[in-house]
Parts: structure tokens; sequence; C-alpha cells
């Protein structure tokens, strides 16, 4: 009987001026990588080097050569005190659209999708499936349609009209349902109902400690998403102080009685709106950070 040994086989790496060819395919990828970072990270700088100039230093100036004139600081004064300081109320209002929607529509989302996929009732493959096809139906295609809906009721140019559309995200239940499915073992569940647990209990005791990466990242995609949102608000809202900080400072950027627009003040302000977007951003790291070691440890 003869018996078949494996050898491994070294692997050869041709060199070639010094450089390896397995090291020149890694550069390619890298340099890609490179070339996206930059791509993100130029746009900023040019806001953080532009906040430093006045109007006319805009068009004057080379475009990534700061000033340090004090612009900067002028800019955000004339930012805080234009029309009695109507900037904080933009910011006070995108706060309650970004906070308010981003926990609601988390708590909507979690529930939705735990529901999913945890529990087979009738219907709920059609459920899901109508979900995964409104994923893929463009948002801007329903601002219209949801206006002509709260018109009829008489919801417009408040608070609500700007709420209500964005409570519901198809894209958040579908996550939170994929994630249920993979994070919370019914071995759990099983053992939560024999202990008296009720079916809500489990969710809010269990499900939603589990399921904490994927509603993390659901309130964080949902408040970026409500903070950026522009087409929404243009359409429902037709008084200033109710305005976001996205369609208060487009305002600003319109030219209107023979006044120039007022570059350098949006521009103080577009820097200004970032910052609640970083801290929130790297506040809610140490989530995915804490689901990455307790996956690690999973037996």
């Amino acid at each position: 009987m003869t018996t078949l040994q494996s050898r491994a086989t070294p692997t050869r790496t041709a060199t070639r001026g010094g450089f390896t060819l397995r090291g020149k395919a890694h550069l390619i990828p890298t340099l890609i990588l490179i070339i996206g970072a930059l791509y993100c990270v130029i746009p900023v700088l040019w806001i953080l080097i532009a906040a430093t100039k006045s109007n006319s230093e805009l068009f004057s100036t080379p475009p990534l050569l700061p000033q340090f004139d004090g612009s900067f600081w002028t800019n955000i004064h004339d930012l805080l005190s234009y029309n009695n300081g109507i900037f904080g109320r933009w910011a006070l209002n995108s706060i309650i659209y970004a906070i308010g929607g981003g926990v609601l529509s988390t708590i909507i989302a979690g529930a939705a999708g735990y529901a999913l996929g945890k529990y087979r009732f009738r219907g709920s493959v059609w459920i899901f499936r109508g979900i995964v096809a409104a994923v893929l139906l463009p948002q801007i295609m329903l601002a219209i349609p949801q206006f002509l809906l709260l018109a009829k009721f008489g919801m417009t140019n408040n608070y609500a009209a700007v709420l209500l559309p964005q409570l519901v995200s198809p894209f958040a239940v579908y996550l939170c349902k994929i994630y249920a499915e993979a994070s919370v073992p019914d071995e759990i569940m099983e053992a939560a109902r024999i202990d008296g647990g009720s079916e809500f209990r489990i969710f809010w005791s269990v499900g939603s400690r589990l399921m904490m990466p994927a509603l993390v990242t659901v309130f964080l995609l949902q408040f970026i998403g409500i903070w950026n949102n522009f087409l929404l608000p243009f359409v429902m809202l037709n008084n200033s102080q109710l305005y976001p900080l996205t369609l208060g400072l487009y305002g600003l950027m319109i030219i209107t009685g023979g006044q120039a627009a007022q570059y350098s003040i949006v521009i103080a302000g577009v820097l200004l709106s970032i910052i609640p977007l970083a801290i929130l951003f790297l506040s809610l790291q140490r989530y995915w950070k804490i689901d990455l070691i307790s996956g690690g440890v999973k037996i």
C-alpha cells in the first residue's frame, strides 16, 4: 500500500529591480485607498482653510493657503449675529430633527427587525420582501407624495412635517432584521420565556442589548441622513424659524436684493455644522470595537 505524502511547495516570489511582484500587487490597492482618502479629506481641508478668509479673499488668494488676519473670528461673529442670531435657531432645529428622528426611527427599526428576524407569522416573508423592494426606491421620489399627504391633513410647515416621513427607514429595518437573526440565539429567548419573561421584556432586556451594535449603526446613519437632509425640509417648510442648518445656509447663498451671497459666513456655518457629526461618530465608535472584541471571544 502506498501512502501519498503532500509536500508544501515553497512560495516563489519573483524580484525585479529590488521590489517583489507581490509587493507591487499590494501597492495598487494602497494607492487606490490613498486616492480615496484624499478625495474625502481635501474638501474638509478646504473648508477649514476657506473659513479663515473673508468674502473677497476667497477668490483672490490661493485655495489651500490660509489667512491669519482675523477673518476666521469675524466670519464666526457675523454668522452668529446674522439676522438676530437665527443660526442658533437653525442649529437647534437640526438637533431636534436629527436626535428625535434618529431615536424614534432606531426604536421602530429595531423592533420591526427583531420581529421579522425572530418570529414567523402569516405574511412575514412578503413584508420582508416589500421592505427589500423599498430599499431600492430612491427617497427623493417620495418627497412630493409625502408633502401632498401631510398637506391634506394640515400637517405641513411644522416639526412633524420633517420628522414623520423619516421615522421608518426600510434599510434600517433590513439591517436590524439580518443582525437579529445572527446575534440573538433562540436558546436565550427560550430560557427567558421559561423564566416568565414576556415577549416585550425579552426584546427590551435581551434582544436590544445583543443588537446594540446594529442599533447604534442605525442611529448614526439616521442622524447623519436627517442632519444632512435638504430636500424634505425644502418641500415641507416655508418658515425660516423652522429651517434646519442645510436649508438655512442654502438661503444665505442665494443672491437677493442686489446683495452678494454670503459665502464666507456660509463656509463658517458649514464648518460648525460638521463638528457635531464628528463628535457623534467618535463617541459611538466604542460600540463597534466592543462588538468586534466580543465576537472574537465567542466559542
